[in-house]
């Protein structure tokens, strides 16, 4: 195992992270307030647009309680984003899945945002398939977990 940074670079490009993580998750927020949805319910639905999930299955993603998720399925179900239908694997379990207008919904919210797309525009794709291939390189970025 290495020894972590903590040069002078090490800590700008973290900063640097840090700061595009803030404006991703301010812009998210911003979208999902758009269309009259909380963080949480946005990212649920994100999550089912992908593909339908059990309770459980979410709450590991989301690393959260079960019955937060119940919560959040609900007040997404009563908006007719997700509805809920019996697992085709085990028929005593429910599972959660977007509708059309929840698909709908999660495209609106899934577009990179606008900061992003700007900056990313200005480089290549040589620029950025080297970026793409760093990041993954980052535990709990697509790489490694440790």
């Amino acid at each position: 195992m290495s020894t972590p940074r903590s040069d002078p670079l090490a800590l700008e490009v973290v900063d640097l992270i840090g700061t595009v993580v803030a404006r991703y998750h301010e812009e998210y927020a911003e979208a999902a307030t758009r269309h009259h949805l909380t963080v949480a319910q946005a990212r649920v639905l994100a999550l089912l647009a992908t593909e339908p999930a059990a309770m459980r299955s979410i709450a590991r993603q989301l690393r959260c309680e079960p019955s937060n998720v119940t919560g959040i399925i609900d007040r997404l179900e009563a908006r007719g984003l997700v509805e809920r239908l019996p697992d085709p694997v085990d028929r005593r379990v429910r599972i959660a899945a977007a509708t059309d207008e929840g698909h709908r919904t999660a495209r609106d919210l899934g577009g990179a945002p606008s900061f992003a797309r700007e900056a990313l525009a200005e480089l290549s794709a040589e620029e950025l398939g080297t970026l793409r291939d760093l990041l993954r390189r980052i535990p709990g970025c697509g790489g490694t977990d440790v």
